[in-house]
């Protein structure tokens, strides 16, 4: 990570954003002692539940053992597998021997729905998550990760389509709360023209997260571009200040 950079935006968020949670990033490697391996969970654990302490500046670096979700090891691209029944898991159930979420009408459209999402298999051994001002040299990042309330997010959400003609430069995935910061984030760092990702509606995932916050999740290709705008973009002008006095109050 370029040091110049890191600090650059640090001292822009304080500016523009005073008082608002730091973002988290993450990235693949397979160098081992980047950040604290996780041990194996005892039992299933969220993701999302475990990042908690990344937001107050713990290093965390997982592997595929330390994920304690099936959907957390499948949106961090370590597994393709689903659990058995899945599509009655996501859906309606099956009657004594399978809860299901609800979360989609029937198993017909959970298969349908699959046969839309592209498959991703993590590039490296590791993934590591890390509080922005937690970056070293080298460090590089993949994705930039904000817990946001709704006035971080509308400016999060401005500054991304600062630079885009194209109205969809922000995009809502319906996907578990760790693919709206982990796959979707990563694969869009391919993109020709990389989007925002806004997320954290799995209702699985809300109660580790607190009840105002959503994940704004962007590929460190658009991160820059955003950081860059900053200073010439409505953040400047007297629109913005009435949001950020909200922001410092709180």
């Amino acid at each position: 990570m370029d040091m110049t950079v890191k600090q650059g935006f640090i001292e822009a968020w304080t500016r523009y954003f005073d008082g608002a949670e730091l973002p988290i990033v993450f990235y693949y490697t397979d160098i081992a002692g980047r950040a604290e391996l996780v041990p194996p969970p005892s039992g299933r654990q969220c993701l999302i539940g475990a990042l908690a302490k990344v937001r107050k500046g713990a290093e965390l670096c997982f592997d595929a053992s330390s994920i304690g979700c099936g959907g957390g090891k499948r949106y961090a691209g370590f597994t393709p597998h689903l659990a058995p029944n899945f599509e009655y898991f996501l859906s309606c159930g099956i009657p004594g021997k399978l809860e299901g979420e609800r979360y989609k009408k029937s198993p017909e459209m959970v298969k349908e729905m699959l046969g839309n999402i592209s498959e991703f298999t993590a590039p490296a051994k590791y993934i590591v998550f890390k509080r922005f001002d937690s970056l070293q040299e080298w460090d590089s990042p993949d994705a930039v990760i904000f817990f946001a309330p709704p006035d971080v997010l509308s400016g999060l959400f401005t500054l991304a389509n600062y630079d885009e003609a194209e109205p969809n430069g922000v995009v809502c995935p319906f996907c578990a709360g760790c693919g709206a910061i982990i796959r979707y984030p990563y694969l869009e760092k391919a993109s020709v023209r990389p989007r925002g990702i806004i997320g954290m509606f799995d209702v699985s995932a809300r109660p580790y997260v607190p009840k105002d916050t959503l994940t704004f999740a962007v590929p460190i290709n658009k991160f820059n571009r955003m950081a860059a705008n900053m200073e010439d973009s409505f953040l400047i002008t007297k629109s913005w200040d009435k949001v950020k006095k909200r922001l410092k109050a709180e």
